[in-house]
């Protein structure tokens, strides 16, 4: 598993220097992470590489890689589990967690395509909504990033390429 850390967010974690990997072959197993603040409080966004599925964490209290990576896998079940996907979650993304790897991230694009997400958290924080409500609105937002979705149309939809990366892996 591999999760590319923002420069500010392994500043915070302090895992040391980052370095540049190509995309796991595991596509459900590659997340980026970027650490922002809102109104004083920090958060985190997790978003997979690939499909841009993102969902959202408090920043606070982390200090370290260790309790960073505990609490974004739970993270990642907990928002798995109440979209529907706790299958790709035990079937893909928690195998790979036994061997992690820290790295810088892949491209702008997917770092451009956080930072979209990362506006439009900011306006949904404003109205008290729930980060898990958040996650699922973000997930149903048509993104450029995604063009040539599986259904054919110029803008793809995280939830739906996230579903469809099973295809990507020939299984199933």
């Amino acid at each position: 598993m591999i999760l590319r850390l923002s420069q500010k967010l392994n500043t915070k974690i302090k895992t040391g220097k980052l370095v540049e990997m190509p995309l796991d072959e595991n596509p459900y197993a590659d997340w980026s992470c970027h650490l922002f603040t809102a109104d004083r409080t920090q958060y985190i966004i997790l978003t997979n590489t690939a499909s841009l599925y993102s969902c959202l964490m408090n920043g606070r209290g982390l200090t370290d890689g260790s309790t960073f990576v505990t609490q974004a896998l739970d993270t990642i079940q907990d928002f798995a589990t109440g979209d529907g996907k706790q299958t790709v979650y035990r079937k893909y993304i928690a195998p790979s967690s036994g061997t992690l790897s820290f790295a810088k991230a892949l491209n702008r694009s997917v770092t451009g395509s956080m930072s979209d997400h990362i506006h439009a958290v900011k306006f949904m924080l404003e109205d008290d909504m729930a980060l898990s409500e958040i996650g699922y609105r973000l997930n149903e937002t048509p993104m450029s990033a995604l063009n040539g979705g599986p259904d054919g149309r110029k803008y793809g939809f995280p939830k739906v390429v996230f579903s469809k990366l099973v295809d990507q892996m020939g299984t199933e």
